[in-house]
């Protein structure tokens, strides 16, 4: 997709993005209330993120490599599909129905020429449904199109059997559903327009207006870390970023993953600032509360593709050979999420 061919991630970016590796790419966090990553030594926090210019591109998915990942997923064997009931429903349906975005430039985006979904997310719910089905292309598609508000709903009334989308772990959310994993970790970022200067971070924030999405771990982050933020909720990315570009708010704030995707697609019109902050924030795959065997299925198959490779090889087609980066992170401990 043509809006995919224009980015610029330099060094800094690429640790604000998570993207750590053994070579020194470590997340940055800022200030001491802020959980550090325990491979990054605390000393270190506070390091600033640099504005993205156009020097450089990241090209899109090499959608031939992608599907090679894809093609050499593991297949459960009858007897682990026949231990989990969750799992027998959906190779017994022969589809696995996905929640998901379509929208995320590293995570999750629908290719609308070939109606492919690709990115690192997208690449897990392919995996899992060859790991139960026995072909990566038994999933719902389209995938039921879900947001921070809906996640929990079309698990809760069966609309979906799982759900992949930068999906942030909370204690109130595991009150309602169940989590796999998990396989990802982020904190929140600051996207302003290009044009802004007088927002430098964290800081800067008190008094003004900022944009967090609605059933996000923003709104709560933000009030503990910049009480006197004037927080506006949207409900989806779209909406916070249309009210930034329109001057409605001066900032917004979400899961930085999601800022650099938007930071991709518009390299001449937004820019991210300042440090990321607060608590790490695991990604999980969100699963129906009442399913009690579905976790440690899905865990199993985590912990299979990752012991196969699979994971940093999604990871550096997904992600790094699209920003440069030659060394793959390690994934986080499964079945951890603080």
């Amino acid at each position: 997709m043509k809006s995919l061919d224009s980015v610029v991630l330099n060094r800094r970016q690429l640790v604000a993005l998570g993207l750590g590796t053994s070579s020194a790419l470590w997340l940055a966090a800022c200030g001491s209330n802020n959980a550090a990553p325990a491979d990054k030594p605390s000393e270190d926090t506070g390091q600033k993120q640099e504005a993205l210019t156009d020097e450089q591109e990241a090209p899109a998915v090499d959608a031939a490599a992608f599907d090679a990942i894809l093609a050499k997923g593991p297949v459960a064997d009858d007897a682990a599909i026949d231990a989990s009931a969750w799992a027998k429903k959906i190779k017994d349906a022969g589809l696995l129905r996905v929640g998901a975005v379509e929208t995320s430039t590293f995570f999750s985006l629908l290719n609308v020429d070939d109606q492919h979904y690709r990115g690192f997310d997208a690449g897990l719910f392919q995996l899992l449904a060859r790991y139960i089905t026995g072909d990566e292309t038994k999933f719902s598609n389209p995938v039921t199109q879900v947001t921070s508000d809906t996640r929990e709903s079309v698990l809760q009334n069966d609309t979906v059997d799982a759900v992949f989308a930068t999906y942030s772990v909370t204690e109130e959310r595991q009150k309602k559903i169940n989590f796999a994993g998990p396989y990802y970790t982020s904190q929140q970022s600051i996207l302003v327009m290009k044009s802004t200067t007088d927002i430098t971070g964290l800081e800067s924030l008190a008094g003004k207006n900022v944009a967090v999405q609605s059933g996000s771990t923003g709104p709560s982050i933000m009030e503990k870390l910049c009480p006197d933020a004037v927080l506006q909720e949207f409900t989806t990315d779209e909406e916070a970023r249309l009210a930034l570009e329109q001057g409605r708010v001066d900032a917004y704030v979400i899961d930085n993953t999601m800022q650099m995707g938007a930071v991709a697609k518009n390299p001449s019109k937004y820019q991210i600032v300042g440090s990321v902050f607060g608590d790490i924030d695991p990604y999980g795959i969100g699963l129906p509360k009442e399913a009690n065997d579905a976790v440690e299925f899905v865990n199993t198959f985590l912990t299979t593709i990752e012991q196969a490779g699979l994971w940093k090889e999604l990871w550096q087609v997904s992600i790094g050979d699209r920003i440069g980066a030659k060394d793959a992170p390690e994934p986080p401990a499964i079945g951890v999420f603080k």
